[in-house]
């Protein structure tokens, strides 16, 4: 389910503004807009969600009865609650019911119960979701999350009526235990009226197999098919029609050197290494770390510039090949600099799904890696191919999912209310045909080398 935004009526009027409107609806039709003023003006008529920079849009409460969201139907409910357009109903929050999981992230940073339903925000006696860490706040982000509501206002989630607990002795306070990267069973059962979640980011390769597997009622992984889906990073455009900007910047000038791979795994399940080696007979890759020949430490500031000045592209492996399974390798050391990516790990229709509009290069869009580095060398030879795989900057932004403020927006939902909802064998869910040994090209039908 997509939000429903209401576009802003254009100020200018006669000739201009019939232009302008005209354009717009050919851009509709069309990925690559190329004029900056129309681009401009056109990129800047909806208005923002509250997560994105400078977002002012605020989740829209639904109907209590869960009409469609229609002002002459929400009049005829007890609450006299008015609908507007945008709302987003609980039923498009949970992956059983979202038909489109993927645009589940947004759904749920944009969910607001009804206001009948929802208690006070603003109101220091409102009762409160309780959510239980049971590995404790330090083993979160850097410096520790504490107990209570801070988080929740800090973060200016629009549902801020939850509460986290830190310590496992007010485990039956809890509505949500979250058991972070690894799994024990408590002393005690899971009571009726509780939701047990288990936390995971790294892949089913590297992640515990579980001897109790129909424990969870919820998940929180990379994947898009979990409860809260929580990846590394999500793209977000400005508008979903305007995928490419005109650059003024030549992102190949003064780069003198190919391909460059920061890494200290060299074991890694999916040979990523092997193939860094093979890729390395048809076309120069510096890998510097534990399994190369050069030194330069990520922690200083120089090595990271030189992948905006020296390099063209950057080897964004993952470990695994598993599906959706993309980390910071490609958000953070690929995307955030002035190089092209060069990615292996989930497959080719997971990063189409995940990644701007021609920002990287699969490596399984290859039958072999001297067919990469042939199609490498053309761009290394012509600045122009090169630069189009930079038009995405401007379009959008990575977005801060804010995990915490969704977690405690499903749990004011009626789908939370449900405690049956369980994983009949998370192993299952998880392990299922998640990964794959050799490349994903021979899973997609296509021949490999």
């Amino acid at each position: 389910m997509m939000i429903r935004t209401t576009k802003k009526i254009f100020t200018l009027t006669g000739i201009l503004g019939l232009f302008f409107l005209v354009t717009f609806s050919v851009i509709d039709q069309q990925p690559y807009v190329h004029n900056t003023l129309v681009y401009e003006s056109l990129l800047y008529t909806k208005e923002r969600p509250w997560y994105m920079t400078n977002g002012t849009l605020q989740p829209t409460p639904c109907c209590p009865s869960q009409e469609p969201c229609e002002a002459e139907k929400c009049d005829a409910t007890p609450s006299k609650q008015l609908c507007k357009q945008g709302c987003i109903k609980s039923e498009s929050l949970l992956p059983e019911e979202s038909q489109v999981i993927n645009d589940r992230i947004v759904n749920q940073l944009m969910y607001k119960p009804p206001d009948d339903q929802l208690p006070d925000q603003n109101s220091s006696d409102s009762p409160l979701k309780k959510i239980l860490l049971w590995n404790g706040g330090n083993s979160w982000a850097a410096g520790g999350v504490k107990a209570g509501r801070g988080l929740f206002i800090k973060e200016q989630c629009p549902i801020s009526t939850c509460a986290l607990l830190t310590s496992r002795r007010e485990h039956s306070k809890a509505d949500l235990v979250i058991f972070k990267d690894h799994f024990m069973k408590p002393s005690f059962d899971r009571p009726p009226n509780q939701l047990w979640m288990i936390y995971m980011l790294e892949s089913p390769l590297h992640s515990q197999h579980f001897r109790l597997p129909n424990v969870f009622n919820w998940t929180a992984t990379y994947r898009s098919d979990s409860t809260i889906a929580t990846p590394y990073g999500k793209w977000q455009y400005y508008d979903e029609n305007i995928k490419t900007k005109p650059q003024n910047i030549n992102y190949a000038a003064n780069k003198t050197r190919q391909v460059a791979w920061f890494v200290s795994n060299c074991q890694a399940k999916n040979d990523r290494l092997q193939y860094a080696k093979e890729l390395g007979k048809y076309i120069n890759v510096d890998i510097y770390g534990t399994c190369g020949d050069k030194k330069c430490p990520r922690s200083q500031p120089e090595c990271q510039q030189m992948l905006d000045t020296k390099y063209k592209f950057y080897l964004s492996f993952e470990n695994s090949n598993c599906a959706e399974y993309i980390t910071e390798k490609l958000y953070e050391n690929g995307l955030q600099h002035n190089i092209l990516p060069i990615v292996m790990g989930a497959r080719p229709s997971d990063y189409a799904q995940n990644a701007p509009y021609k920002s990287y290069i699969h490596v399984d869009d290859f039958s072999s890696a001297q067919e990469l580095a042939a199609y490498l060398h053309k761009l290394d030879q012509n600045d122009d191919l090169y630069n189009e795989y930079f038009q995405w900057k401007g379009t959008g932004e990575m977005i801060n999912t804010k995990f915490f403020c969704r977690l405690c927006a499903v749990l004011h939902s009626e789908q939370a209310n449900f405690s049956e909802r369980h994983y009949d064998d998370i192993n299952k869910w998880w392990r299922e045909k998640a990964c794959v040994k050799g490349t994903w090209r021979r899973v997609l039908g296509l021949s490999s080398s």
